[in-house]
């Protein structure tokens, strides 16, 4: 259940569930790798070098939200929400690093002769798996609920190491079935094609996460949705006859807001004063998530169209 505390603190959500996955992903590394190496299942020691940058990936996703929780400051006047982004695209790369990584290990396993893999791997793979799929799904329904891209990046960490431990277990089940129903040599290799296909799909993982940490980056415009919903609490405040040049960026876990709003062009600079704060107002009312609102008042003429 989610406590207050929670729902007031996203950044403090996000950094619980990064040390979750930093203190698992510790843990499996050293499983997988420890398996793998006297089980000769080769996928899985790959499947485990690459979980350690899931390691790291936690520790990004951790210290970046920590820094972008920071208030403005006299060399950061808009805050440190960028950081969130910058955090978000490093744990992205280490997803395209760990494909590639995969796919080299896979392509030395091929070529290189080795022994049949112990059949007890496959159990250790199986509970990665699912241990791997939860970390997922806890891990993505915090980052949908706090709208996070680096713990979203840090999710798809999770999802991919289970694919690839998904491959790793595949592949050994085919090289012991193989050489139990089928019998002779290379079989010993399907884990290692397995793990091959494995990171193609991390690597098409790590794409999907760059792009919005890269769009938030260069301050790209937000869902279509979120700017109707700003222009039209806006465009509704009593006073307001045109809302225009309206402009959503997002920086961190949250939004800043830069719109021009025509009034009576008659208003006293006091009342435009006052509007423009009943303005901001019903933004944040209708838009929580937005942090920051820059209202510019300007005369309302109807046979001028700008």
């Amino acid at each position: 259940m989610t406590s207050p505390r929670d729902v007031g603190d996203p950044i403090g959500r996000g950094v619980r569930v990064a040390r979750l996955g930093l203190a698992a992903n510790v843990a499996l590394v050293a499983i997988k790798i420890s398996v793998g190496v006297v089980g000769h299942a080769y996928a899985l020691v790959a499947d485990g070098v690459e979980s350690s940058a899931d390691v790291l990936s936690s520790g990004v996703v951790w210290a970046g939200l920590r820094i972008a929780d920071r208030p403005a400051d006299e060399n950061h006047p808009f805050g440190h929400g960028k950081a969130e982004a910058i955090a978000s695209a490093v744990v992205s790369l280490l997803l395209l690093v760990a494909s590639v990584w995969i796919a080299v290990a896979a392509v030395h396993g091929i070529s290189t002769p080795h022994r049949l893999p112990a059949p007890y791997t496959l159990v250790v793979a199986a509970v990665v798996i699912v241990v791997k799929e939860m970390l997922y799904r806890r891990v993505r329904r915090v980052a949908d609920q706090v709208g996070s891209t680096a713990v979203r990046a840090d999710a798809w960490h999770h999802r991919s190491d289970a694919i690839s431990s998904t491959a790793a277990f595949l592949g050994i089940g085919i090289a012991l079935l193989g050489q139990h129903y089928v019998g002779g040599t290379g079989w010993e290799a399907a884990d290692d094609w397995a793990a091959l296909l494995a990171a193609v799909i991390v690597a098409t993982n790590g794409i999907r996460t760059l792009e919005p940490a890269v769009a938030d980056l260069m301050d790209a415009a937000p869902e279509p949705a979120l700017l109707a919903r700003v222009e039209h609490a806006a465009a509704t405040v009593p006073g307001v006859e045109l809302v225009e040049k309206l402009k959503v960026r997002r920086s961190g876990l949250g939004y800043y807001v830069e719109l021009h709003a025509q009034a009576d062009p008659g208003m006293s600079l006091h009342d435009a004063h006052e509007l423009s704060g009943q303005v901001k107002g019903a933004i944040m009312a209708a838009a929580p998530r937005v942090k920051g609102v820059l209202v510019h008042m300007e005369p309302y003429h109807p046979s001028i169209t700008i």
